[in-house]
Formats: structure tokens, sequence, C-alpha cells
């Protein structure tokens, strides 16, 4: 039967209602060239065996990749149990849990996931996710400026991931709020301190820490917290969120901690999956909780002295707020945190901070054994977390096509977003990668660096 159930009669009533002869009128501003009323492109029906073959032989065209590419998104191991309890029924098909009596198993996993978060970060608040990472930077300053009042300057370090930059500048850019570039420093490739000191004006806002940054590199986050807040700047935390279960948490950093942290949680159990669908995250203080966007959950007892849990800010919503909602992005990823939460349950501190360790020690096993190769070395001197760039003495473009080929994504090259990082490339090992497969990348990078 037809998606849409109506009848011949009932089509004929509603065309007539709006003047039209024809549903095809609805459709006349489009060229007709464009139009393919035989549908040649739609191939026959298929029964459920030529459904999975189709499928695998669309899987099999991706190819199967060893993968040292991280730049935002990181191949991570993710215990089986966590998508088999996520894709169960009661989350997989989870609406909105607006009616509280109705969805209490929903609402305790984001109360336990923004527990879980607040504790991660080190901060008083978190919401319950947000569309992505790069829409969550935008709306973490969208947030400081509303608490900043007059002050419409951010500073943005270059460091920071090209697309949230991007992303940020899209959202912002035609609300007489002003982004401005804080450069790094050439020999660490973390922020540069004098230029933001010269930078920290009375019109500034708030200013962006990365950390790790985009590079990998780690930044000096109690020194730049400090001098933000001296000169009456709110900090902005940009995190990856499985670092910190190893490094300092930013409500630690400096004498008083971030205002606001933000990231991507794909790494807390989200698979690749060519790019998404991912999260955001956003926590915060006590102090900016009214200026946050989204929902938070929170718990109580009912007249019997039952535990319970339902929505209690909503701040954001515009069927709450209307033209004052504090964000008009409305996804919040829900699945992805149903996933998150799992992870963390299932992993726990010991867990996450053995996969971050394992990430690490094999990004500098990594690095090691790549610049032992005569014409490759470190472009920068700072620690990292696990990622690294590299300065290769040859085309990088050409480099990563005859290493793909091979069955190895090298790494992302840095040209296209940082013209002065000319045949740079950015590499990543997480836990997943072993010592074969790195002695594996050297042996063909040798070989190919050798005939330049």
């Amino acid at each position: 039967m037809p998606f849409i159930p109506h009848t011949e009669e009932e089509t004929r009533l509603m065309l007539e209602a709006i003047g039209v002869r024809h549903i095809d009128e609805l459709f006349d501003e489009i060229p007709a060239d464009l139009i393919n009323e035989k549908l040649d492109y739609v191939p026959p029906a298929l029964d459920e065996a030529g459904i999975r073959r189709l499928s695998r032989k669309s899987a099999d065209a991706d190819g199967h990749y060893i993968n040292f590419i991280g730049a935002g998104a990181y191949e991570h191991h993710i215990p089986a149990a966590v998508w088999q309890i996520a894709t169960r029924g009661e989350f997989y098909s989870a609406y909105t849990p607006y009616q509280a009596e109705a969805s209490q198993g929903t609402l305790q996993l984001l109360y336990e996931y923004q527990s879980m978060m607040a504790s991660l970060t080190g901060m008083d608040v978190s919401n319950a996710s947000l569309y992505e990472g790069a829409s969550a930077l935008a709306e973490a300053v969208l947030m400081a400026v509303r608490a900043q009042r007059r002050k419409q300057r951010i500073l943005m370090p270059v460091s920071i991931h090209p697309a949230y930059r991007e992303t940020t500048e899209t959202i912002v850019k035609n609300q007489g709020i002003s982004l401005s570039n804080i450069d790094y420093a050439s020999e660490s490739g973390t922020i540069d301190m004098s230029q933001l000191s010269d930078e920290l004006g009375d019109d500034v806002a708030a200013l962006v820490i990365p950390q790790p940054n985009y590079f990998g590199a780690l930044e000096e986050v109690d020194a730049l917290v400090d001098l933000a807040h001296k000169r009456g700047c709110l900090v902005i935390a940009v995190v990856n969120p499985l670092s910190l279960a190893i490094l300092k948490a930013p409500g630690e950093w400096g004498e008083n901690g971030a205002d606001i942290v933000i990231g991507e949680g794909q790494s807390l159990g989200i698979p690749l999956s060519s790019g998404g669908p991912y999260f955001g995250f956003m926590c915060c203080t006590q102090k900016l909780v009214r200026q946050m966007p989204g929902r938070l959950i929170g718990r109580t007892v009912d007249a019997d002295g039952k535990q319970g849990f339902t929505l209690t800010l909503q701040a954001r919503e515009q069927h709450i707020r209307r033209s004052k909602a504090t964000s008009n992005i409305c996804t919040n990823q829900g699945l992805m945190v149903t996933a998150a939460t799992l992870y963390m349950s299932l992993m726990g501190p010991a867990g996450m901070a053995q996969a971050a360790k394992l990430s690490h020690a094999n990004t500098r096993m990594l690095v090691e054994k790549l610049t032992a190769i005569e014409g490759v070395e470190v472009a920068f001197n700072s620690p990292v977390f696990h990622e690294c760039v590299l300065r290769i003495n040859t085309d990088v473009d050409d480099l990563i096509r005859a290493i793909t080929a091979q069955g190895i994504i090298a790494g992302k090259p840095l040209e296209s977003d940082y013209e002065e990082l000319k045949n740079c490339l950015l590499v990543c090992a997480t836990e997943l990668r072993t010592e074969a497969e790195m002695d594996d990348y050297a042996l063909h990078l040798e070989r190919i660096v050798s005939k330049r």
C-alpha cells in the first residue's frame, strides 16, 4: 500500500482546496531536464539474501585499511556490549523524554551521563549533549558572549581544529561577534603567549584553549587560564574526553579552572562510521548554568519518597523560550550519548586511563620508528597526547597515495589548512595499532622517501 494512505478522493479535495489541478503543479519550479519520470536508476526489488550480498559488496568497496589518522575522530576499541545494549528497543527507538512518567529509563541514563561528564571534566554541570564538537564550540562562544554582555570578541587559536573554527565563524559571524586569531609558536606548535598578551583587551569575552590542540600538542593550560581570568575573560576549554582519563581536568586548570568545557564525544564508544553521527558535550560552572544551551536532567523524589528523574532546564528549546532560546540547534544525539554512557560505565576510570595511556605509548612508538627514517622529523618540540606532526622531505600528497595503495592510511596532510606546514603530516596511533602494523608503515614510508 502507499506510504501516504490518502485515497484519490482525499487527494482531489486537498488539491481543490489550494487551487491546484494536479500534484505535479506543486513541483513546477523544478527544471524539466532534471526530472526523470521513468526512474530508470531504481533497481528491481531484491529478496533478503540479495540485500545481504549487496550490503557486503558495498562494504567491501570501502576497503580495509590500517588507520594512522586521527585529526578529531579516533579509532578506539569499543566493547561489544556497548552497542548490543544501546540498540535495544528501549534506547534505540526512544524519543525525547518530554513525558517523565513514561521515560524514566532514558532520563536516568542521561542523568548518569551528565554525572560522568561533570566528573570527567571537573565541572559543576553537564547538559544532555549537543550536535557535535564543532557546533558545540560555536554554542560555547555564544554562551560566553551572553554571560559577558557587552563584550563581543573571542580569542580563537589557529591551533583549534580547522572545522571547529569554520563552523563557529559560520554560526556567529552575523551576530556581531568577532573571532580574533591567535597564532601558534613556530617551535612549539602551541599558543603564542606574546601575541595572546597583546590581544587580551577589555572587549574580549573569552579565550578558547584546546587541550590537546589540533597538532596533538599540550598547551600550558594553567598559565593560560590564570592570564585570561586576570584580564576579565572567560575560558572555553576544547578537550578530547579520553585524554581527561590521564590529564588534569579543565575544572582544575589554574587557580579557578575553565568556565566552559566542550568537545567531541566520538572517542567514547562511537565508531568512525565515515564521519558520523557523533555528539558534542558541554559542561560549565554553576554560575553559568542559566546560559547553557540544551537540556539538563534532574533527580528528585516524589511524594512517596521514590527516586525520579525529569527535565529540569530546557533553556535552548524554542517551544519553551521561542525567540529567547539560547540555541536553534535542536539535535542532542541521544543514542550516541547512550553508547557513550555505556562505554564509560563498562570501561570505568581504570579502563579509560589504560586506553589513553596505550594510545599515547603507541603514538610515541610510531613517531620513534618513523623519525628513524632519513628525511622524517618531528615538526614541534612540545609534549603531545596521542597525535604528532611530522615534517617529511617529500611531497606528502604523493606519499599518501602510495601508502594508501598498500592498505595504510598514513595520516592527515596539513598544508591545505596551514600553508606554512607544507609536507607536514598529522599522525595518530590509538590502542588498536600493533607494533607489526607500525613496522609495516615505516617500511613503506622509508621505501617511498628514499626514492625522492
